[in-house]
């Protein structure tokens, strides 16, 4: 049972980390990456539904997406999309395809960016800590329910803690990779 208990810990500690991952790809960095439209979604004949399912979303070019709605109709809810979202970027339209161009970042954007990127560390660093402390109260309960002896509380708080450490590092390295892509000119 207490495997379980930390098998499921270690489950939520990925979700936290992979959520880490889907929050970077969000962040918008010097070249186009499709993923920061994740998040955006079109009015599609009265119902709210994510961009990548309204149209082909490229990338002809380092600084460029490129989205061609499937439905030529969709083109002026796309834009009014993009244009309400937070992602700074006005769209051009030819009617058929709409082009995001992804300006250079400036110095004073990439600081601000890198400091967005370690808050959202720190926060995925406060999911794991909590899973850690649920973990931990529910161990202290086993203990009090004499559903585990002392012994396997140590040694199960231990394997949590060396557990914990092992997901704040990556949590850390995914940081110091995304602020260095951030800050890469």
């Amino acid at each position: 049972m207490q495997s379980q208990d930390l098998d499921q810990s270690k489950n939520r500690m990925e979700k936290a980390i992979q959520n880490l991952e889907e929050e970077f790809n969000t962040i918008r960095v010097g070249r186009a990456n499709p993923h920061v439209l994740d998040r955006i979604t079109v009015d599609y004949y009265g119902t709210m539904t994510p961009l990548n399912q309204v149209g082909n979303i490229s990338v002809p070019e380092p600084r460029m997406l490129m989205i061609q709605p499937w439905d030529a109709s969709m083109v002026k809810a796309i834009e009014k999309a993009l244009n309400a979202s937070e992602l700074g970027i006005h769209p051009t339209s030819d009617g058929k395809v709409i082009r995001l161009v992804f300006p250079e970042l400036t110095e004073e954007k990439r600081k601000e960016t890198s400091k967005e990127v370690k808050k959202k560390g720190e926060a995925a660093k406060v999911a794991i800590r909590n899973i850690r402390r649920d973990m931990m109260d529910s161990l202290k309960k086993q203990k009090k329910d004499n559903e585990i002896t002392e012994d396997d509380q140590k040694d199960l708080e231990e394997k949590l803690q060396k557990m914990t450490d092992e997901f704040i590092k990556k949590v850390d390295q995914r940081v110091e990779v995304k602020t260095k892509e951030v800050m890469a000119i």
